[in-house]
């Protein structure tokens, strides 16, 4: 994503206040917080009804014209970043207003598309539009009736804002209803790469990057995954973990791993000072597209420790709007999505369609050098030569059909809910870290809405779902080969039964912060690494251990078998042959009974 200063922050607050509601930065209170001891983040595991035509439309593309073409419906107000995951939208609407002979206007929407990459503003048009709403007016003109965002930072934009929504009324609660697209590679953490070939090698290491934010979430799943400890007070260094630079946005980050920026800290252990000062440096960079590219051309020397390449679910591009204007007219918002939807299949199967989608980006991102050639470069993602001659990986983005938004909803039998489990983690993990600010969330039961994606799916016709079912297969991703580097690797204590491969009760809650984790990192294969301790025989040590292993694989497939398919999730055992700890005690030999979980990137 390429984005103004104030872009992607994910923790913006509401204070509960008048209709119009009191709106603060995130990243202007945290830095006030109090010390704290460093921690290791959670595993981790967003007028009258029109009925609009419903038929599935046909994907061959033809350029839409340049002039508005049906103004004479309702206008429908969506504000949304400059990035290039709602490249689907643009193409349907045609430009900033639905055009003559564009796919919004087909389906009889009159769309019109602002930018907005301020989530605070984001925010309050819609308290604005609720607000008006809630005076009868049945199709507000202030405000906007929808936002996108990114899905990951959902729980925190819309605690907030549904904190202040309620005091107009319950039914003007805001709510997820689509998924259009995701970032595929262009949020990024970058470091040295010994880092990425030994997690542990981080330990003591700095970071500049705009502090919980989206990017910042990559990092912190990382480091969970890996078992390794975050320093959330960014006033202190601990030589034991992970420390952080904050930066004012994704550009001043780059520049500050560029210019060499320097800060001299107290030292803590254990969230205790010592007594010691240190000067620390910027070490690696979470960012996005095109920040990387800044630390390629400018300095080099860093590469992508772990992308939304890899943890592919992570961030989606969700659609956001007020819950009782949505309900009162759903046959707008399904034509809405429906024809979002047709724009993402365009962009997917034509060339010309993502040609026209990246100079429609580039004439309403307005961005300084950057034209469409830009757009569209970064959309597909790249590999360029840095400053000291690495291969580094930049941008990436993808946009959604109707089978992508239906998987992402987990509306496909055997797919899990995307966009509910990264709402849930990532919530989860601000919560961990700043209670202080997320002391709770509204559960995703509450938030996301998938019943415009599920009534336009019950109303294709039969040839459409044989269309439909292809889309969902080729949609599949597919896991021929061994993977390529190791991203993560980490034991889960998951408690079998004494000598069987049965599941303790007590196991499920861990198998489902398992299957979260896994889902989020949807680009990676995943191996399960089944190990015992020494006692019994040691010629069942082996089998029982792939027995084991075997069942998290079976458990993962029954949970959901689209996104755990046999090709993904590979089983290997070890008996007692790899102890993690000598098989002296009890308790060590507790440690060496184990699953590990390694991830490589696909």
């Amino acid at each position: 994503m390429k984005l103004t200063p104030t872009g992607k922050m994910t923790a913006l607050l509401i204070v509960v206040g008048a209709a119009a509601g009191t709106y603060r930065y995130w990243n202007k209170l945290a830095p006030l917080a109090n010390s704290k001891q460093t921690i290791v983040p959670k595993r981790i595991d967003l007028p009258s009804a029109n009925t609009g035509n419903f038929g599935l439309t046909n994907t061959s593309y033809s350029q839409a014209g340049n002039e508005p073409g049906c103004t004479d419906k309702p206008e429908v107000r969506l504000l949304g970043y400059a990035w290039n995951a709602q490249m689907g939208m643009l193409l349907a609407t045609g430009g900033a207003q639905a055009t003559q002979g564009s796919l919004m206007c087909k389906n009889g929407v009159n769309f019109r598309w602002s930018r907005q990459d301020d989530n605070s503003k984001l925010q309050e048009a819609l308290v604005t539009f609720a607000t008006q709403l809630s005076r009868g007016d049945r199709n507000p003109t202030q405000g906007a009736h929808f936002v996108t965002i990114m899905g990951d930072g959902g729980a925190a934009f819309i605690k907030g804002l549904n904190d202040s929504l309620n005091r107009i009324g319950p039914q003007y609660q805001a709510k997820i209803i689509d998924a259009i697209g995701y970032s595929r590679g262009e949020d990024k953490f970058m470091g040295p790469a010994a880092w990425r070939d030994t997690p542990a090698e981080s330990r003591g290491g700095v970071v500049a990057g705009v502090l919980r934010d989206g990017d910042w979430n990559i990092a912190q799943k990382w480091l969970g995954d890996n078992g390794l400890r975050t320093n959330p007070d960014e006033r202190t260094y601990d030589p034991d973990a992970l420390n952080w630079i904050s930066a004012n946005d994704y550009v001043d980050a780059a520049e500050k791993y560029v210019s060499g920026y320097t800060e001299t800290r107290p030292v803590v252990r254990d969230g205790k000072r010592t007594g010691e000062t240190r000067t620390i440096g910027v070490d690696g960079v979470v960012t996005w597209t095109p920040g990387d590219v800044t630390i390629a051309q400018k300095k080099g020397g860093l590469v992508s420790i772990i992308s939304t390449k890899e943890y592919s679910s992570q961030m989606p591009c969700v659609v956001i709007g007020i819950d009782k204007w949505c309900k009162e007219n759903r046959g707008t918002v399904e034509s809405m999505i429906r024809a979002i939807a047709e724009g993402g299949q365009q962009v997917q199967n034509h060339p010309a369609a993502l040609r026209r989608g990246a100079e429609i980006n580039a004439e309403l991102f307005n961005e300084p050098g950057a034209d469409a050639a830009y757009w569209e470069k970064y959309f597909r993602g790249t590999r360029e030569t840095d400053r000291v001659g690495q291969s580094v990986e930049l941008g990436g983005s993808s946009v959604n059909n109707l089978a992508d938004s239906l998987l992402a909803f987990g509306l496909v039998p055997g797919s899990a809910n995307l966009v509910a489990t990264t709402y849930t983690v990532f919530g989860n993990l601000t919560q961990q870290q700043y209670p202080e600010y997320v002391p709770n969330f509204y559960p995703a039961s509450q938030v996301v809405d998938g019943s415009y994606l599920r009534n336009i799916e019950r109303r294709l016709s039969a040839p459409q779902r044989v269309q439909q079912r292809t889309l969902v297969a080729k949609a599949r991703p597919s896991f021929n080969n061994r993977g390529r580097r190791v991203v993560s690797r980490r034991s889960w204590n998951i408690q079998f039964n004494a000598g069987k491969a049965t599941f303790t009760p007590v196991a499920t809650r861990l198998l489902d912060q398992l299957s979260s984790d896994l889902l989020i990192a949807g680009g990676t294969i995943v191996e399960v690494h089944g190990h015992t301790d020494n006692l019994g025989n040691p010629a069942s040590s082996m089998p029982l251990s792939k027995s084991r292993a075997l069942a998290v694989k079976n458990w993962l497939g029954r949970r959901s078998s689209y996104n755990f398919p046999s090709s993904r999730v590979r089983v290997y055992a070890h008996g007692e042959n790899q102890p993690m700890v000598p098989n002296n005690s009890d308790r060590n030999r507790a440690r060496n009974r184990r699953v590990e979980i390694v991830l490589r990137a696909a």
